[in-house]
This record gives C-alpha cells, sequence and structure tokens, in this order.
C-alpha cells in the first residue's frame, strides 16, 4: 500500500470541508501532501503563497501533513514526489462526471498513478470555497465554514470587517 498520497486543489481559500478529508485521507496514507495548484485558468482571491500559509497553519497539529504548490500537471508532480496515489473530494453527484473524466485523464498519463475519491461528511458536503466568498462578500459570517486565521484573511481581502 502506498504511503503517500496527495490532495491537490486550489485551496482558495481552505475550508472545514477540505480539512475533513485531509482528516479522512490520514486514516488510510502515513502521509498527505496538500498541493496548491497554480491554475491559469482561474483568478483566485488569494496568491498561491497565501494560500500555501493559511493552509500551512491550519494544519500544522496533523502530524503526517505536508503542505506544497506546483504547476503543471498534476501527474508530472505526483511522479516527482513518488506519489502513486491522488485524493479527490467528491461532496455531490454533480460533481462525479468532471472528477471521473479526470481521474481517466490522468490515468492515460501516467497508468502507476490512481485516483481515491473521498466524501466529505455531510455537514460539508454543500461547503465550496466559492460561497464562503460570497458569503462574506455579503457581510455574512463563515465561522461554522472556515478557521478563525481564514475568515479574518477573507475579510481583510474583501474588506467587510468583522461584526
Amino acid at each position: 500500500m502506498p504511503e503517500v498520497a496527495i490532495y491537490a486543489g486550489t485551496f482558495d481559500p481552505v475550508t472545514y470541508g477540505h480539512l475533513d478529508l485531509v482528516q479522512r485521507a490520514l486514516r488510510i496514507f502515513r502521509r498527505v501532501i496538500l498541493a496548491v495548484a497554480h491554475n491559469p485558468g482561474k483568478e483566485p482571491l488569494f496568491s498561491v503563497a497565501e494560500r500555501v500559509d493559511m493552509l500551512r497553519q491550519v494544519t500544522g497539529d496533523l502530524a503526517g501533513v505536508e503542505v506544497d504548490s506546483f504547476d503543471g500537471l498534476l501527474v508530472h508532480y505526483a511522479r516527482s514526489r513518488q506519489a502513486k496515489v491522488i485524493i479527490r473530494g467528491l461532496r455531490a453527484l454533480s460533481e462525479f462526471e468532471h472528477e471521473f473524466r479526470m481521474a481517466l485523464s490522468n490515468r492515460k498519463l501516467d497508468s502507476e498513478v490512481e485516483t481515491i475519491f473521498l466524501m466529505p461528511s455531510e455537514i460539508y458536503s454543500y461547503l465550496s470555497s466559492a460561497l464562503i466568498k460570497e458569503i462574506v462578500t455579503l457581510g455574512g459570517h463563515v465561522s461554522e465554514f472556515v478557521p478563525a486565521l481564514v475568515e479574518e484573511k477573507l475579510r481583510g481581502k474583501l474588506g467587510q470587517a468583522g461584526t
């Protein structure tokens, strides 16, 4: 059984749903690398360095977690880190088709890298980074969805004072 898995994403920002998947992955793998993607097709709110820093701060107490960033194809990054498993989260059936195509594409690019799908706890199944940003933009509280550090940074970026 492989000892290391990669959980890649934009993490813009990291949510309790992401952290739930990290904890689930740690039950299966000794080491989980959280890989922040440089995605030229997206315009994230936070820079890669800011997202890496937030992830490091909120996972600092989790043994076996490493935070990194990468450019290019995920399977190439996985190979460079000697990882044979990619973790992907599935919140809803609507995400399955996209994730399934990505997993098959990755398998075609590198047949030695497997994709494992994990589902978050039901209380996080509707949660997305886009939803979190929208709530903060509209003046809402997100303390139930993200760590306090993340909420503070969101309010700083989006110009919303804590109320």
